[in-house]
């Protein structure tokens, strides 16, 4: 039996509670919340499960030592040290990331290169050999996080961002992250439980997502590899293991998953990354104008949106964009719930609504809300009544 040791999951600004409650489901120990991440316990093969099953870490990182740093020097002096052939052979590959807060080291690429340079002179001087970089698919990436003068080495059990889920073969200009679209959703309640509308999908991020957590579908089942898959100690019984024991864990979904776009090139892209992610039989795709739509029963529906923001995709007129979302909303999509992500903070007046929550969030560098409309027939008043 594996002993359990430290590890950290890193995410978006506001999702952290989230990640740590889906840490704990998943069976973690000792959870502690960071900002944008969220260190834990657990084994080699919970590792392996957390990468699969987390939709808001993007990435796990598996801490190796952690020293103090007090100049250049130090630095190299102490990754050079580190026994790196426990961890990958001399004729293998490895990409370095680093992070850095600090008043002495301020240059994260600097850091990077500083370490490259300590791990591949120790491989050339042990075995006369020297390892390549490589940044796209290294056998193994190494995270390195200075906070002002400790050094935290870990490895990099995810290899690429756990966003990139594997799915997305077509992309419309400005599509969600796939980890924001997820926590987007689980923050908005959303778990399979009525019908579900994404009226301006795009490439069907969020359409996708939301039938992920609806059947339970781990997040990245569909992703090309993961960077423990190239470790030495990988164990590929254990892994598979995992994977079937999640697999079923997957549920039936018995509503309606619907996407509407009015720009056919964005409905033929959403459809060609559903069927990557092999969730044609749970969405239907419409090539229409969302105002010029209404609801057609008279069940509960759960509409969640991304819109323009003006920012990546122009708006010709904000204010009219955003006063039609709300005019549709309002008068053709009652007793459902709007949730709506953007990063426009103005242009939330021009909605003509009240929301009922507003979540802080960041789409990339864009501080964004997240806001939710009660839609009712009639007057709220009427409604309370």
């Amino acid at each position: 039996m594996t002993k359990n040791f430290k590890m950290v999951a890193k995410t978006l600004y506001g999702l952290e509670e989230l990640l740590a409650q889906e840490l704990r489901q998943l069976g973690a120990s000792a959870v502690e919340l960071g900002v944008r991440n969220v260190s834990f316990e657990g084994d080699t093969g919970f590792m392996y499960k957390a990468n699969l099953s987390c939709r808001t870490a993007i990435k796990i990182l598996k801490p190796i030592t952690s020293f103090n740093v007090f100049k250049e020097e130090d630095l190299y002096a102490k990754i050079y040290a580190i026994k790196w052939e426990d961890y990958m052979d001399a004729e293998g590959s490895l990409a370095v990331d680093a992070t850095v807060f600090s008043d002495y080291f301020t240059h994260s690429q600097y850091i990077s290169l500083k370490t490259k340079d300590a791990i591949v002179d120790r491989f050339r001087d042990q075995k006369g050999v020297r390892p390549n970089v490589d940044l796209d698919h290294p056998t193994l990436r190494i995270n390195i996080h200075i906070d002002r003068n400790i050094c935290t080495v870990s490895l990099d059990s995810s290899g690429q961002s756990l966003h990139k889920r594997g799915y997305k073969v077509a992309t419309t200009m400005a599509p969600i992250n796939e980890v924001l679209a997820a926590g987007m959703l689980m923050k908005a309640g959303w778990n399979g439980q009525c019908d579900f509308l994404d009226p301006m999908c795009g490439s069907g991020t969020l359409l996708i997502e939301a039938a992920m957590i609806a059947c339970n579908i781990p997040p990245n089942l569909n992703k090309d590899e993961f960077g423990f898959e190239t470790w030495p100690d990988f164990d590929v019984d254990l892994y598979e293991l995992i994977e079937n024991a999640a697999l079923k864990k997957i549920r039936e979904f018995n509503y309606k998953i619907t996407g509407f776009d009015i720009d056919r090139i964005a409905i033929q892209k959403a459809k060609e990354n559903i069927e990557a992610a092999s969730l044609t039989e749970f969405i239907t795709l419409e090539n229409k104008d969302f105002f010029e739509t209404e609801k057609e029963n008279d069940k509960t529906l759960f509409i969640a949106v991304n819109p323009p923001y003006d920012e990546r995709i122009a708006v010709d007129d904000v204010e009219k964009f955003y006063g039609n979302i709300g005019n549709t909303f309002k008068r053709n999509y009652p007793d459902s719930q709007a949730w709506m992500i953007t990063s426009n903070l103005e242009a939330l007046k021009f909605v003509g609504l009240r929301p009922s929550k507003k979540i802080k969030l960041f789409n990339g560098k864009l501080e964004s809300r997240l806001v939710k409309y009660e839609l009712y027939a009639g007057s709220k008043k009427a409604k309370k009544n």
